[in-house]
């Protein structure tokens, strides 16, 4: 079989899943995995004959991507701000909306000098790490922070710690539950950031299936009751724990903003700041504890 059939079988094979443009590129992922071939090699070895237990990796790819398995998790690893992650069922796989978060945390504190008080540098608190992939991607870019990160889940840190350990970083992981947090507790940070669950169960019926059927539900739902749960718990832990001036960085649902910056408004913090996503979705948010 040549390889350019590989490509047709992706195309078509997905086809009632993907459009073109996403069965393409889950082809180009599946390509670099296998042979370790980008897209201009691709165009250079289309006609390549490729021998069977090449075709078998590709076929056994192409056969979960059709049960709608994200590919992250079949290929077990993804890559986030330029880094390599271990993925699992047991995280979320990194998406490029948080890498524009981690992008805006490393931006504002290269613009700040240090706030007062602080006897080193910035001293981080990643709230539901998952992935270490918020954790981990802040300490590989600015090695003098000490970053801490939590999470309810042994599983999720013990993949955190794997994926810490491969990007060659020391993170202070540790089990606890922000809803009622003790192992943090009598901690001071300077920054805490997090992108906690906060998809209402309403929104559940527009998600794609391969999210459903294989991401942790406990990282991505929250009540329609209580949508905000998380951000007020966090924002609360930030009252007795976060230095005056400090920052508090979040990922927000896209319908919620107005929502979220009014109970942060209530709760004392002042420079709200929501920010768009590069679609266009209110994503982000920054603020202060007031001095």
């Amino acid at each position: 079989m040549k390889l350019k059939s590989v490509a047709l079988r992706f195309s078509e094979d997905l086809s009632h899943i993907y459009d073109e443009s996403e069965a393409e590129a889950l082809f180009y992922i599946a390509l670099q995995y296998v042979m370790g071939l980008n897209r201009p090699a691709y165009l250079l070895k289309k006609d390549t004959e490729i021998d069977h237990n090449i075709v078998n990796s590709f076929e056994l790819i192409l056969d979960r991507l059709a049960k709608q398995e994200p590919i992250q998790y079949i290929l077990g690893e993804t890559y986030f701000y330029g880094l390599y992650f271990k993925v699992d069922s047991s995280v979320l796989i990194p998406r490029p909306e948080t890498e524009e978060l981690v992008d805006w945390v490393l931006t504002v504190c290269d613009t700040n000098q240090k706030l007062e008080g602080t006897t080193d540098n910035f001293n981080v608190l990643d709230v539901g790490t998952g992935s270490g992939c918020i954790a981990i991607t802040l300490k590989k870019n600015k090695p003098d922070f000490h970053v801490t990160a939590i999470d309810i889940a042994q599983d999720s840190l013990a993949m955190a710690e794997i994926n810490a350990e491969l990007n060659r970083v020391e993170v202070d992981f540790v089990q606890d539950d922000i809803l009622n947090p003790i192992a943090i507790n009598q901690h001071v940070f300077d920054v805490i950031v997090s992108n906690p669950p906060y998809i209402t169960y309403h929104e559940k019926e527009d998600m794609h299936k391969n999210v459903l059927a294989h991401e942790p539900h406990r990282a991505l739902f929250v009540s329609n009751e209580k949508p905000l749960v998380f951000y007020e718990a966090i924002a609360d832990f930030a009252l007795q724990n976060l230095r005056k001036g400090g920052y508090l960085f979040f990922e927000i649902n896209e319908f919620l903003g107005k929502e979220t910056v009014q109970l942060l408004k209530d709760k004392g913090f002042i420079h709200i700041e929501l920010r768009k996503d590069i679609q266009g979705k209110d994503r982000m948010m920054k603020c202060n504890k007031v001095y």
